[in-house]
C-alpha cells in the first residue's frame, strides 16, 4: 500500500474490525492488503479517509454515486422525507413519480418494479423469464457479473483450466453451488456472435432468457460490439426467449441507458446503483406482458415480487432527484471526460511502449496492465502475478490522491471537472513511469 500515506488509523480500525467481521469487513470487495482504507467523509468528487488523506474518488461506491458525495439537492430532499417517515406498509406517491421518471427515459420500460439491490433485480428478472416462457434454461455470458444469486454467479470468474475447449463451461463461483444450478445455465462467449449462436441454436426451444451486460466490468469492461447485441436480439425474437440487459452499472451511459446507447431493445432491464441517488435500490423494467407475471390484481401472481424496504420513500426521493440532475447535457459532459481519459491514456501508453490499455465507455473506465487489447473475459484475464502489478498501480494512484477500485476499475461522477481529469492523467502517467 502507498508508502507516502499515513494510514495508522485505518490499520487500527481494521484490527478492531477483525474481532467482529469475517476478514474485517462485510464487503469482500473492500479488502486490500495489508488492510482496507477507512473513510471519514466525502464531499463532491472527493473523500477523506480516517487519517485525513484526501482522494479524488473515482470509485464512487462501486459506480453508484453519479453525483459524487453529499449532493446538496439530494440531501435537502432526503432530509425532508426523513422528517415525514422512512418506510410504510402502504404505497407512496414517490414510487409513482420515480417509475414515471424512469419510464420517460427508455421506451422499453413499460412497467417497473422496485427492489433494494441489483442482485434482486437480476433474480426477479430470471424468475419472470421462466414464468413467462415456461422454460427453465438461462444463458449468460462468460465472466459477466450479475450479482450474488446462484444462477447469476455461474462462470463469473472461471480459471483457464475450466474454460472449456469448444464452448465456455458452466463453472460455480461459490463453493457448494448445486449441480442443478449449473445444469440450467448455458454460458456464452462475449463479442463472438458466431460461437454464441452455435450454442444458443442447440438449446433454443428450452431457453427462457439470454442475460447480458453490454459493458461487463468483470469481463474487462470492453463494450459489446453492435452486431453481437443485435444478433442476440434477433435470436431471442426467433426463439421466444427473453433478452435481458443488466444495466445496473451501465445505465449511466446514456439518458435512456444502454437501449439508447447501443440502439438495441431488450425485453427486460435490470437497474440499480445510480438510480438510487446514493441509497439502496434495484429495479426491474420491461415489456408490459412480461412484467404482468408480477401483477396481483387477479389473485396470486405467477411470481411474487416484494421486499420490506422495496420502493421505500427515501430511495425513491433520492433517486428522483439524482435522475433529474442527470439530464442529457450532464450525461454528454461526463461521457466526454471519460472519453478524454481513455483516449489520452491509450495514446500515451502506445507511444511509450507500455503494454497496457484502458477500456470502457462513457464515464466508465478500466486499466489493464500487461494487456494492449481487451475484447472479452479471456483476453482480460491475468494471473496472480499480473494482478499484483495492477494492485501496485492502484496503490501508487492512492499515494498520489486518487481512489479507484483495486481491479483497476473506475468511473466519473458529475462532480468531476476537466482539471480533475488532467490531474488523474498526470498521476497515472507518473505511476506507470515509476513502474516501468
Amino acid at each position: 500500500m502507498g508508502a507516502g500515506l499515513s494510514l495508522k488509523t485505518s490499520a487500527a480500525l481494521y484490527e478492531q474490525a477483525k474481532s467482529f467481521l469475517p476478514g474485517g469487513s462485510t464487503r469482500a470487495t473492500l479488502f486490500r492488503k495489508p488492510h482496507p482504507f477507512y473513510v471519514s467523509h466525502g464531499e463532491g468528487a472527493y473523500i477523506w479517509d480516517a487519517d485525513g488523506n484526501r482522494y479524488l474518488d473515482l470509485a464512487n461506491n462501486f459506480m453508484s454515486l453519479i453525483h459524487g458525495h453529499a449532493n446538496p439537492r439530494i440531501i435537502e430532499a432526503v432530509s425532508a422525507q426523513l422528517a415525514r417517515g422512512t418506510c410504510f406498509s402502504m404505497s407512496t406517491e414517490s414510487e409513482i413519480a420515480m417509475s414515471a421518471a424512469l419510464q420517460e427515459r427508455a421506451p422499453s420500460f413499460e412497467r417497473i418494479c422496485f427492489a433494494n439491490t441489483g442482485t434482486e433485480a437480476v433474480l426477479f428478472a430470471l424468475k419472470a423469464a421462466r414464468a413467462y416462457t415456461g422454460r427453465t434454461l438461462v444463458a449468460k455470458v462468460e465472466g459477466c457479473y450479475h450479482g450474488l444469486s446462484d444462477f447469476a454467479e455461474v462462470s463469473v470468474a472461471p480459471e483457464p483450466d475450466a474454460w472449456g475447449e469448444t464452448a465456455p463451461a458452466s463453472v460455480p463461483y461459490s463453493i457448494g453451488a448445486p449441480q442443478a444450478v449449473l445444469d440450467n445455465v448455458v454460458v456464452l462467449p462475449f463479442n463472438d456472435l458466431e460461437k454464441a449462436l452455435s450454442i444458443l441454436n442447440d438449446v433454443g426451444d428450452r431457453l427462457a432468457c439470454v442475460l447480458v451486460d453490454p459493458v461487463p466490468s468483470r469481463a474487462g469492461l470492453a463494450p459489446a460490439q453492435a452486431d453481437y447485441l443485435q444478433g442476440l436480439r434477433d435470436f431471442c425474437t426467433r426463439s421466444g426467449a427473453l433478452l435481458i440487459f443488466d444495466q445496473v452499472m451501465s445505465f449511466r451511459l446514456a439518458y435512456g441507458g444502454v437501449e439508447e446507447y447501443f440502439g438495441v431493445t431488450p425485453d427486460l432491464s435490470c437497474l440499480g446503483k445510480i438510480i438510487g441517488g446514493g441509497f439502496p435500490i434495484g429495479a426491474l423494467a420491461g415489456r408490459v406482458d412480461v412484467m404482468d407475471v408480477f401483477n396481483p390484481e387477479s389473485g396470486r401472481p405467477k411470481v411474487f415480487f416484494g421486499g420490506t424496504f422495496a420502493a421505500n420513500p427515501i430511495s425513491m426521493t433520492a433517486g428522483l432527484v439524482a435522475l433529474d440532475l442527470y439530464g442529457r447535457q450532464e450525461v454528454a459532459r461526463t461521457n466526454a471526460l471519460g472519453d478524454r481519459l481513455r483516449d489520452e491514456m491509450n495514446e500515451w501508453m502506445r507511444a511509450s511502449g507500455i503494454e497496457a490499455c484502458v477500456t470502457g465507455a462513457g464515464s466508465l473506465f478500466k486499466f489493464h496492465l500487461g494487456r494492449s487489447e481487451v475484447r472479452d473475459y479471456r483476453s482480460a484475464w491475468v494471473d496472480v502475478a499480473q494482478r499484483k502489478v495492477t494492485a501496485d498501480f492502484v496503490d501508487a494512484l492512492a499515494t498520489r490522491g486518487f481512489h479507484i477500485i483495486p481491479s483497476g476499475l473506475g468511473c466519473l461522477s458529475t462532480a468531476v471537472t476537466p482539471e480533475d481529469i488532467d490531474a488523474m492523467i498526470a498521476a497515472s502517467k507518473e505511476a506507470l513511469r515509476a513502474m516501468h
